[in-house]
């Protein structure tokens, strides 16, 4: 594995977990926009799911989507795996399978040597090939800052898709990795994390949501979505606006990595919660109990964070259990859809 020469953390802006444009940017600027449209298309921007979806045929469809943003780590090759599992994991979400995968590439070639760029995404590579999908190309562009992610595109039958927006009263809400990335990564930055925990979350953030996504295939499951930039409440608020449905989180059964609650108690907090808490915390209702370092760690930006499943109260635990027999440990029942407050979501 190649290490690199320069701390790559410390040759981006703003470096933490995945960067996106503050909540709601994307929509003003879609605005009035005469988007193209077309029969076949499933499920499309005007949905706002993890990936766009297109019928080839009654049996067929494609799935697709792209991610990719700055260093989180310094280590290229690590940086590399866990870019490419994040951009992989709205695959899974939508309940497809990922086949083909295209780089792509932002690299300051003037200040940063190719070797660099080559670890990341040898990196790249090899998540690719745990996840059995085939590299066919990509783009590179010359950048004052380092970036790297995946376009990619997968299979799933028509009828089988997974969206946000199907949530039922009574339906069980399931997470599959701990919150607190986006801290621990400000942590890394900031040189306060040691080897042990860099470790333990890295291996964490570079982890496919495959075996979550197989093993869900067997269940009831009602709505999914992974949790990624907007932190675990932004993506719920998602499910929740519009569905005419509510929730009920229960903060203290919510997985999370302690180092990342003792750092939110310091104020080590990425601006990027703070923008997820001013976009959808007009949705959120805190019990008094819920400590504040709490409530900063669940809208924590996540880079390559879990899934979340809703899925058939009669059938939560035995997901749970399923999904632990398979290897996703930290699996967790965190909530409960409910028929009122309808769009809100009550964090207990």
């Amino acid at each position: 594995m190649t290490k690199p020469t320069t701390r790559l953390t410390q040759t981006v802006k703003g470096a933490g977990c995945a960067a996106k444009l503050a909540p709601g940017d994307l929509d003003r600027a879609l605005c009035g926009l005469d988007l193209p449209v077309d029969e076949n298309l499933i499920v499309g921007l005007e949905r706002a799911d993890d990936a766009g979806v297109y019928r080839i045929s009654d049996d067929l469809a494609l799935v697709q989507t792209i991610d990719f943003f700055p260093p989180m780590v310094d280590d290229p090759y690590c940086f590399g795996q866990i870019a490419a599992a994040n951009a992989l994991s709205d695959i899974y979400a939508m309940g497809g399978t990922p086949k083909t995968a295209m780089n792509v590439v932002a690299f300051p070639a003037k200040s940063m040597d190719i070797s660099i760029l080559r670890a990341v995404i040898d990196g790249g590579l090899q998540t690719m090939r745990e996840a059995g999908v085939v590299l066919v190309g990509g783009h590179t562009v010359e950048d004052a800052e380092l970036k790297y992610g995946l376009s990619v595109t997968g299979f799933i039958h028509p009828g089988r898709i997974l969206t946000k927006k199907k949530l039922r009263p009574g339906d069980r809400l399931l997470l599959t990795k701990p919150l607190g990335t986006g801290i621990i990564c400000t942590a890394i930055k900031g040189g306060m994390a040691g080897p042990e925990v860099t470790d333990k979350v890295v291996r964490a953030m570079a982890t496919l949501n495959r075996d979550a996504a197989l093993v869900m295939r067997d269940y009831p499951v009602r709505a999914c979505t992974d949790i990624t930039g907007f932190g675990f409440l932004g993506h719920l608020a998602e499910m929740v606006v519009d569905s005419g449905r509510g929730v009920r989180i229960r903060a203290t059964d919510v997985p999370v990595y302690p180092e990342a609650l003792e750092w939110a108690a310091m104020g080590l907090v990425p601006a990027g919660a703070y923008n997820n808490r001013n976009f959808r915390g007009p949705f959120v209702d805190f019990a008094r109990s819920v400590p504040q370092n709490l409530q900063d760690l669940l809208f924590d930006p996540q880079t390559s964070g879990g899934l979340l499943i809703a899925v058939d109260s009669g059938a939560a635990r035995d997901l749970v259990d399923a999904l632990a027999a398979r290897g996703v440990a930290g699996a967790a029942i965190v909530g409960e859809v409910v028929a009122e407050p309808r769009e809100k979501i009550i964090v207990e």
